[in-house]
């Protein structure tokens, strides 16, 4: 495993865009990229508050997603990691899916994936990648 994918670039694929988040993916050995149980309770939820009309083909490009991109259990590393990143960041009480999904990267050692770098800047040491926007990458909150 190399990457963890963010919820929005889960998004991005099961919608097929843009194209420049499909083709890093495609350019991943399989097994190199995961999601967190926590994406993938909230791509649930999506599909769940979808309008009756896009609820069928929103599961079925999640049941494809989830194929392709398994799904890793939140574990006790995981957790200790959590409790570090809230322990630094103890004004920040809005982003809690953002802060598990941050631990559980930082816990396996993966890069997290995301077009949202600025919701995770304040995160020691986690190493960023925005796979939307190649010039923005690399390792934020330890400077």
């Amino acid at each position: 495993m190399k990457y963890m994918l963010d919820t929005n670039l889960c998004i991005y694929l099961m919608k097929h865009q843009p194209p420049s988040v499909a083709a890093r993916f495609a350019a991943c050995r399989q097994g190199d990229v995961v999601i967190s149980a926590i994406t993938l309770a909230e791509l649930e939820y999506g599909v769940r508050a979808s309008n009756e009309e896009r609820r069928t083909q929103n599961r079925q490009a999640l049941d494809a997603l989830v194929e392709m991109i398994p799904a890793v259990a939140f574990d006790d590393m995981a957790a200790a990691a959590y409790a570090d990143f809230r322990a630094a960041t103890p004004n920040r009480r809005r982003d809690a899916l953002d802060k598990l999904i941050a631990s559980h990267a930082k816990s396996l050692s993966l890069t997290l994936v995301t077009n949202n770098l600025v919701d995770f800047r304040d995160y020691p040491d986690l190493v960023l990648e925005n796979w939307v926007d190649e010039n923005q990458r690399g390792s934020i909150g330890s400077d």
